[in-house]
């Protein structure tokens, strides 16, 4: 039986990636979310996440706020998600009541449970534990865990928020959520034609050669955006000498992902010695 995997790549808005990671497919997005932005072992201050919608869960919005990181997804089924509202305050609310649960927050849980949250807060930020593996241990029984239970009303809280902020800023907010998640997907082509002799497909067998493989695409896909960002940078510079009329602003706009330019296959040349060339030349 194949076994199916993906890389996983968390990529900055330098579009360089910081972390690439083999997960399985049968396994949600949001569970390694965490992971890239806490073990990435860089200098990268990491502060806001851009990610798709299955790049959350209400656990994974409690938890990215306890840590720090501003968790920002594009929501795509925006009339299934439900607000939540303190308590014996639902009705106060009369204009979004489609969309209010008719659950409430439960403040008494987060505080009865506060000290095993910073506990497993400090776990995860210090490597104790990754956050993919306690985060799928406490997905997979929430009814049973006052633990998972309250970090799922901390969630609720983060996204009820997010939510009230992308119906509000439905220009800045959606736009700009969209553009760091282009980037991602713009080098996630790249990272498709540098990969394109084996198809997408990762063949190896074992964990430490898929890792090295994983990193491998990575540092290639990172040496193309380093060239492509040296000589632009050389380009612009030119042409801001040479025109006094040119628009620095348009700079922004510029994207080192491009490689049409370059020759993904190689050049093979064969340099015959001269006698060899004498010897085809008297036939």
């Amino acid at each position: 039986m194949q076994n199916l995997l993906w890389i996983y790549t968390h990529v900055t808005d330098q579009y360089s990636p910081f972390s690439s990671r083999i997960i399985n497919v049968g396994v949600r997005d949001a569970t390694y979310v965490l992971d890239g932005l806490l073990y990435h072992e860089s200098d990268l201050r990491i502060e806001e996440h851009y990610t798709d919608t299955s790049g959350f869960t209400d656990q994974v919005f409690g938890m990215m706020h306890l840590l720090g990181f501003k968790l920002a997804p594009r929501i795509r089924n925006l009339s299934e998600i439900k607000l939540f509202t303190p308590p014996k305050q639902n009705k106060n609310y009369p204009a979004l009541q489609a969309m209010i649960s008719g659950e409430e927050i439960n403040v008494n849980r987060i505080k009865n449970n506060w000290d095993e949250i910073q506990r497993l807060a400090v776990s995860i930020q210090q490597g104790s534990a990754t956050a993919s593996l306690l985060l799928r241990k406490l997905s997979n029984y929430p009814r049973q865990n006052g633990l998972a239970l309250a970090l799922r009303e901390i969630g609720r809280i983060e996204r009820t928020l997010f939510v009230l902020d992308w119906l509000e800023n439905v220009g800045d907010l959606r736009q700009h959520v969209t553009d760091g998640l282009n980037k991602g997907e713009s080098r996630n082509s790249l990272a498709r034609a540098v990969f394109f002799n084996r198809f997408g497909e990762i063949r190896d067998r074992s964990y430490q050669q898929q890792a090295y493989r994983a990193g491998g695409l990575a540092l290639v896909t990172s040496a193309i955006v380093l060239w492509n960002t040296v000589y632009m940078e050389k380009a612009v510079q030119l042409m801001s000498d040479r025109d006094d009329t040119f628009d620095l602003n348009l700079c922004k706009h510029l994207s080192p992902l491009g490689w049409e330019h370059i020759g993904l296959t190689g050049d093979y040349v064969w340099k015959l010695n001269d006698e060899k060339k004498n010897l085809i030349s008297d036939g």
